[in-house]
């Protein structure tokens, strides 16, 4: 095996990135990180191992972070005094977080590459004087890498995906208790009774009005106007995911009142944001678009999930969630050590 670091993914192949990360989800995918690495709070690099034939089997981004926005992305769970890692091995966004390896890897090659992993994370951050971290790991993803780390992992978030069997909405509500099933009926058709016009779109065609309906939940949350920067964030989003940023938007004659941004890719669709206006409300707005308008989505891509993500947990547990744990691992090692087949 043979490992190395390399400053832009574009550097991989597309169609060899994405063979080894298409479980994984989109913030791991080629088009995802290539569009991340314009954001200037942080320095994107990539360790990638290859095998004696030089086949890419196992890949992780690092993020050496001068200045972190998200404040859950502050790993304020290591003891006071600890000196905080600067560098994130893997996603940095979506908080959804694994590290990349063939899945055809014998059991023995995947730890084997796991390790190599985590000795170029370690490499990476000691040339920066830092430590690394993997936050909001899978669970799957905890279980391979923890083994490879002195302190044991640390629970962040519990994380939210809907199954969706069958065809279409009908088998989603029928996998779903009568009670359940009543009350989603009358959310929708509540929604459906104020009449406004409910439309499927590509980001790129409403970034700004959506950037204004996300700001605008932001500052009832308490984080102030932050407009510009909303809009900012979902042009970049826009403008690296392409076709594939799309979202669900109900209108009030020309006034966009409510969205959600998704994503659909491999087997799943990934809920990314949700905005309504909170001066104009219409009944169960955030639930028609935050589940219901993206489930029927999903069924017409033929996904078979729908990743809901962290927060308002009990909501999503209504509405048919299975719910699992995310990590954090950190590494308590400053050295530089190095394997035999290392960089």
């Amino acid at each position: 095996m043979k490992t190395e670091i390399v400053s832009s993914v574009h550097a991989v192949p597309v169609a060899d990135w994405d063979r080894i990360a298409r479980h994984a989800g989109v913030y791991l995918s080629h088009r995802w990180l290539a569009g991340e690495e314009s954001d200037p709070t942080a320095t994107a690099s990539y360790a990638l191992v290859r095998d004696s034939e030089g086949t890419l089997v196992a890949a992780a981004p690092l993020y050496f972070v001068y200045h972190e926005p998200n404040a859950y992305y502050d790993p304020v769970h290591l003891p006071p005094g600890t000196e905080k890692p600067r560098v994130i091995a893997g996603a940095r966004r979506g908080y959804h977080n694994t590290p990349l390896t063939d899945p055809d890897l014998t059991a023995d090659v995947d730890a084997h590459c796991l390790a190599l992993l985590r000795e170029a994370a370690r490499e990476h951050a000691g040339r920066h004087r830092t430590t690394h971290w993997w936050p909001y790991l899978t669970e799957s993803a905890t279980r391979r890498l923890a083994p490879l780390y002195g302190a044991p992992p640390h629970r962040m978030e519990d994380d939210a995906t809907i199954p969706l069997p069958g065809a279409g909405f009908d088998d989603y509500l029928a996998s779903l208790p009568s009670k359940r099933r009543v009350a989603i009926r009358h959310e929708r058709a509540a929604f459906e009774a104020a009449g406004l016009d409910l439309r499927h779109q590509r980001l790129g065609d409403v970034y700004e009005d959506a950037g204004r309906l996300l700001a605008a939940l932001q500052e009832s949350h308490g984080h102030g106007d932050d407009t510009d920067a909303m809009t900012s964030l979902l042009k970049r989003q826009a403008e690296a995911m392409g076709e594939q940023a799309r979202v669900v938007a109900a209108y009030d004659g020309p006034l966009m009142t409510g969205f959600c941004l998704y994503y659909h890719q491999g087997s799943t669709t990934w809920l990314r944001a949700v905005g309504i206006a909170p001066e104009r409300p219409a009944p169960f707005a955030y639930f028609a678009l935050t589940y219901y308008a993206p489930i029927e989505d999903a069924y017409r891509h033929s996904t078979t999930a729908l990743h809901c993500g962290m927060k308002a947990i009990e909501a999503k547990r209504l509405r048919g969630a299975r719910v699992s744990g995310l990590y954090a691992l950190h590494d308590t090692r400053t050295d530089d050590t190095r394997t035999d087949e290392g960089a």
